[in-house]
This record gives C-alpha cells, structure tokens and sequence, in this order.
C-alpha cells in the first residue's frame, strides 16, 4: 500500500478511510496512472489478478485500460480501509449504441465518515476528476463537466433493466451501470474481447492518456496532444526516439520497442528501440 501511495504521489496513508480522502486519492491517481492500452499492441498478457495489477502498475509505473486500472484501485482502497464493490457497465458510442456486457469496470465505495455511497473511476479515460455521489439523482458539477446519475429507465433512450442507472455528462450518456456488485474474476471475458476482438477500438488504435494539472496529457501512436493554460496543442512526433521520450517524460512508461499502432501501414512487431533511447 505503501508503494501504492508513493505511486500517486500522495504524502502517506490517509488517517481515516473517509469521502475527502477517496476524492483525494482518485484525483491522484488519474494524474499520475495512465489511462493505456499498450500491452495490447506489445502483446503482453491481460491478467486481472491482484498480484499482476499491482506489479504492473505499481513496480513496473504502467497504466492500462478500465479493467486494470480500477481494479488495482479498488485493492488500494480496501488495503486502506474503504468497502469497495466493482460494478459492470456498458459504453455508450458516439451513435448512442451500447457496447458489450462487462464493457467497462467501475468502483462502488463506500467511506466510514456516513457520507454515502460514491461511484469512483479511474478508468474511463476523460470522464469525472471526482468520485460522483452514488445515490443522488442530481446535478454534480465537476471540473470535467456536469455529471448526473439517472435511472435508465427515466433515460430517452429506454436502455437497461429496472434499476440499472446512465451515468450522463453534459446531458450526454456516457455509460449505462448495473448497480448489482461483481467480482473481478466476472470482467475477464470482457477484457479478453477488448484486448483480442478487430471490433473492439482498443484493438484498432493506440493510447496513452493522464490527467494534467492544466488538462488531458495525451499521446496516440505518434500525435502527442498537451493542454498549457486552457489552450489545446496538437504535434506529430518526428521518429521513434522522440515517440519513446515522450512515453518516458510524459507518462513515466520507460520502454525498449514501440507498441506498432495499427492505423499506421506496414506495422510488424514493435520496434526494437535504438541505443540511446530511454536512457
């Protein structure tokens, strides 16, 4: 846990398991863990077990994909104290069509301090920097939008079983939420069809994204995109060694090849980096 915390750059263990500290520990987190589907493309193995989440994340400083991330936070929370249930929802696309079963892995917590049940997410890429409140069927401003948790079955668009929830930003759905908790070991068809499927985006584009103190810091394949003082810039990285620069300086992934992006023509296994690169 404690390697955990210096992960993420926090000061220590917080003193009680409570709303301010969850709210604390996933603003963290999303700055400094991030959001990456490079194993993917390196074909590396998606394995979901505590062990292998934590030595990814935590001793190897990679991030990874929904499945990942939040299940390494939901062991983080409880070694802290927290009661943590893992939740499976459904992306809505940009058509308004849902995705698979177990398409995404979101944390139900609960916090000694009777502030009530918060739904926390460190694996949805560009979504809420704060835990959203759970049980309440209001508007909850954020500084990345305006969040509401709805039931699905007062939603226009009619999707999900009585007691299902959509989870809306900026009157947008983002993702439709079975509140029923499961276990991790329920998620790994999920991340298996996300990790093997030519249907599924992570298989069909390449990404390493985190929270920045002015924005998303993002890097897809070699379009490294950076927020500075509200204003959005956009750069094509120019070869392979600025590429794994930009991994190291931007994300702290240090590695030895290039994940091959499959938008790019002609891509085989991933490049062996030069001499000097990640040095």
């Amino acid at each position: 846990m404690d390697a955990y915390l210096r992960r993420i750059g926090a000061p220590g263990r917080p003193e009680h398991p409570n709303a301010e500290a969850l709210r604390d520990l996933q603003l963290r987190h999303l700055r400094s863990v991030p959001f990456e589907n490079l194993s993917i493309h390196l074909r590396e193995e998606i394995v979901l077990a505590e062990k292998h989440l934590l030595d990814k994340i935590v001793s190897a400083g990679r991030g990874g994909f929904c499945y990942e991330l939040n299940g390494a936070f939901a062991v983080l929370l409880r070694g802290l104290g927290f009661r943590v249930g893992h939740l499976q929802a459904r992306v809505y696309g940009d058509d308004g069509r849902l995705g698979i079963p177990y398409d995404h892995m979101a944390l139900l917590v609960e916090t000694e301090d009777g502030a009530g049940r918060w739904l926390a997410d460190v694996g949805f890429g560009d979504h809420a920097h704060h835990p959203l409140a759970f049980d309440l069927r209001e508007d909850q401003p954020d500084p990345a939008g305006t969040f509401r948790i709805v039931p699905a079955r007062e939603h226009r668009r009619g999707h999900g079983q009585d007691g299902d929830l959509v989870v809306l930003r900026d009157g947008r759905p983002r993702y439709l939420l079975e509140p029923r908790p499961r276990e991790p070991a329920d998620f790994r068809a999920g991340a298996w069809w996300h990790s093997t499927s030519p249907e599924s985006h992570f298989t069909r584009s390449l990404i390493c994204s985190r929270l920045g103190e002015d924005g998303r810091i993002t890097l897809s394949g070699r379009r490294l995109a950076t927020t500075r003082g509200g204003e959005r810039y956009e750069e094509t990285l120019p070869d392979d060694e600025a590429v794994l620069r930009a991994y190291r300086d931007h994300f702290g992934i240090r590695l030895d090849r290039l994940p091959p992006d499959p938008r790019e023509e002609g891509d085989g296994p991933g490049r062996t980096a030069g001499p000097s690169a990640g040095g």
